[in-house]
């Protein structure tokens, strides 16, 4: 029968008031372990130190049995050391933050001094004056613990996943900000900057900027301050839980190239509009292409509809951009025989396009109607539909032009700037058409889209090959 917790010692002794886990090393591996592997559990109680062992044991005994492969190569376990001392850094640095009083503080440090003289190990020698001299790596590694866990020196991710798992952010956003990481990690490996928040200022921070296009390996300035608003979100979290004293990222961005005002994206003109809607384009497409020049929606709004998402008259878009929630758009009286095509015989859950069903890749960032967005760019070339200027990037039309085609013809119409700004979602001052509006708005959002007219057509198409 085991010994009750007021009584088994097994593993554990007393060091100053406290007890400790002491694990005996084998002896062929005390060369590198030291005789015996101690850890503070920072507690007076024995019944509490007997829950505390196990998972420090298991630890040791893991430690051993990375000890006792001959295959792993010593830089291999050091650096398999180096991430469980920083997991450990960060459990004790937090509690030493949270620690009420000199007492409780003591305790932390006391378990912290005690992790990082396992860390030392055994010294593998006695200087000439007398002190003991420990392997440079093994010491290295207690001395970066001691400043990780007593908070002299922060790695720029300690606090990073923490950051993240309370953001709110889509998994592209997401992706941004790890990447934005570890730009700035790659940098300072590169330059000899210490990887901590302590020793990156802001003299650092415009450094880091200079070097960001060579780092990126692009010139964008659209991409850059991608990232650079990604360290600035990260570094205002932080300064607002007091890890940094200032945000040094704020106010820094890459000015964008004065643009001429006949360089803008554009909506199409009616010209451009016929082309598109009268070309040699699929079913699938003309029904895409319709839906966006009378609602205003963006590609992967459209693309992501679901048979419930098409009812009572009514779109109901998923959240783009900074939306808050789902929001809806009256259908236009032209796309009800469209909807009532893609609907019938399905259920609430079934897609109105499963023509392009998304990425199959598991964990793939992009969005579902990314085949649907390379597709009608090789079609808009192909009926003729193209500007592209000389030092820009993308054709100044694009799918987006169908929403801005719509915004400018419902202006046209008379429709109040405010009713618009609801149907399509943009951010204005004033109401927003939500998922549940109903009454007087929702009415008026229906006249302004019914508003919109599409452009006289030699022919319309009604059934195209898919």
């Amino acid at each position: 029968m085991p010994a009750p917790s007021s009584a088994d010692t097994r593993y554990l002794e007393v060091h100053g008031s406290k007890w400790r886990v002491v694990f005996n090393v084998p002896r062929q591996l005390q060369g590198k372990l030291g005789t015996k592997l101690k850890r503070s559990l920072g507690t007076d109680s024995l019944s509490e130190a007997n829950l505390l062992k196990w998972d420090v044991v298991a630890e040791f005994r893991a430690t051993i049995d990375q000890a006792r492969r001959p295959n792993v190569s010593k830089e291999a376990a050091l650096a398999s050391a180096r991430v469980k001392a920083m997991e450990e850094a960060r459990r004790l640095s937090q509690q030493r933050v949270v620690a009420f009083g000199t007492e409780q503080r003591g305790r932390v440090d006391d378990a912290i001094e005690d992790y990082a003289e396992a860390l030392a190990g055994d010294p593998v020698e006695v200087g000439d004056d007398g002190h003991p001299i420990h392997e440079p790596e093994r010491d290295a590694l207690a001395m970066e613990f001691l400043a990780v866990a007593k908070g002299k020196r922060t790695p720029v991710d300690f606090e990073h996943a923490k950051y993240m798992s309370m953001s709110q952010v889509k998994a592209r956003t997401a992706a941004d900000d790890k990447r934005a990481i570890k730009y700035l990690k790659d940098w300072c490996k590169a330059n000899g900057v210490p990887p901590y928040l302590q020793a990156i200022s802001k003299r650092e921070a415009v450094r880091f900027c200079d070097d960001l296009p060579g780092l990126v390996g692009k010139t964008d300035p659209a991409t850059l301050n991608k990232y650079i608003g990604r360290l600035s979100v990260y570094w205002g979290w932080l300064e607002r839980r007091h890890v940094v004293d200032t945000n040094i990222w704020q106010g820094r961005r890459f000015k964008k190239p004065l643009q001429i005002t006949d360089d803008k994206e554009r909506p199409f003109t009616n010209e451009e509009m016929r082309k598109l809607l009268m070309g040699p384009a699929t079913q699938a497409m003309h029904d895409v292409m319709r839906i966006g020049a009378l609602t205003g929606a963006r590609l992967d709004a459209i693309v992501c509809l679901k048979v419930k998402d098409c009812q009572n008259d009514t779109f109901t878009f998923k959240p783009q951009k900074k939306e808050p929630g789902s929001r809806l758009c009256p259908i236009h009286p032209d796309l009800a025989a469209i909807i009532a095509r893609r609907s019938e015989g399905k259920q609430d859950m079934d897609d109105i396009f499963p023509e392009w069903p998304g990425p199959k890749k598991p964990g793939s960032l992009r969005e579902r109607s990314f085949k649907t967005s390379n597709q009608f760019t090789d079609y808009r070339r192909d009926v003729g539909v193209d500007d592209q200027r000389e030092g820009k990037r993308r054709s100044l039309v694009n799918f987006h032009s169908f929403r801005r085609w719509f915004i400018t013809k419902a202006e046209q119409a008379g429709q109040p700037e405010s009713i618009i700004a609801a149907v399509v979602g943009q951010k204005r001052s004033g109401i927003t058409l939500g998922l549940y509006s109903a009454g007087p708005l929702l009415e008026q959002a229906r006249q302004c889209v019914e508003a919109v007219k599409l452009p006289d057509l030699i022919s319309r198409p009604s059934e195209h090959p898919s």
